[in-house]
């Protein structure tokens, strides 16, 4: 099957090159987000693989009203701007409601629908009519096949610029597992497919602040296995000091970790270009 290149500033997502979703989970204060990039434009160059910066101005899906939920659209995209202006990276952020999908826009290269929202016909619309780059984050509770269904409606609207994220299905109660067979499945849509390792190694039900809360000792091999199983981008959610961080810090890797992390990733990915050949 031939796959659709999505362009998402010079990236060729869906390419034969493996490329980083990355950037802390929610958007923190400006030297940690400032840290996070330098140290992301460092590990990149070297490794000469391509990076969408990623971080959230509202994470409204946190289990408490008392957690940090982000500085909100305003502030948010002026921090992301400031990024993009002085790190050049194209940048990717969560939209939760129609009417901030205009606004996020004229930042953003790609709009990101959560996981628990892929379903959400007006957010979807909303967020294809931009003309933006859109990632539909696959649902816990939905068939991998059945992710051609919100793609089908970005494209009824004229905009077939989409990527697909995996990100682990529900599995029992306040657990998360990742199928194999689903990077299959989302391939077969010809749609680039992106793995999230960080977020399917949550430990819902934990809050993100306890080091029970995230699994962080299998993201090594469940990486690899997705990489190995041909996917064409990785999302891995990086901070300066994870445990520290106001949003799932059980689950984010130290972006000073990152270099070596990704390393036997960018082997396995090339190796399983070469296998398709």
């Amino acid at each position: 099957m031939n796959k659709k290149i999505v362009k998402v500033g010079n990236i060729e997502c869906g390419s034969n090159q493996l490329f980083l979703i990355s950037g802390p989970c929610v958007i923190e204060e400006e030297s940690i987000m400032m840290r996070t990039a330098e140290k992301l434009k460092e590990v990149t160059e070297k490794l000469k693989i391509p990076l969408v910066y990623k971080s959230s101005f509202q994470k409204d899906n946190r289990s408490s009203k008392k957690f940090y939920d982000g500085p909100g659209l305003e502030k948010g995209l002026k921090m992301l701007q400031k990024i993009k202006n002085e790190f050049g990276f194209p940048l990717l952020s969560d939209v939760h409601y129609p009417e901030q999908c205009a606004p996020a826009a004229e930042v953003l290269d790609i709009l990101q629908i959560p996981a628990y929202l892929c379903m959400q016909t007006t957010l979807t619309v909303a967020a294809a009519k931009t003309g933006k780059v859109v990632n539909i984050k696959h649902g816990q509770f939905l068939a991998p096949d059945n992710m051609i269904k919100p793609a089908e409606k970005c494209m009824e609207v004229g905009n077939d610029n989409i990527i697909l994220t995996e990100r682990g299905f529900t599995f029992g109660y306040n657990d998360l597992i990742v199928d194999p067979r689903s990077f299959y499945f989302l391939n077969q849509t010809g749609f680039p497919v992106v793995f999230d390792i960080t977020h399917c190694i949550r430990k819902y039900g934990i809050p993100s602040s306890d080091p029970k809360g995230g699994m962080r000792e299998v993201m090594p091999t469940i990486a690899r296995a997705g990489v190995a199983a041909g996917v064409d981008g990785v999302f891995i959610e990086t901070h300066p000091n994870p445990s520290a961080a106001l949003c799932d810090a059980a689950s984010q890797l130290s972006v000073y970790d990152l270099e070596e992390f990704l390393k036997p990733l960018i082997d396995i990915h090339n190796l399983e270009v070469s296998y398709r050949k």
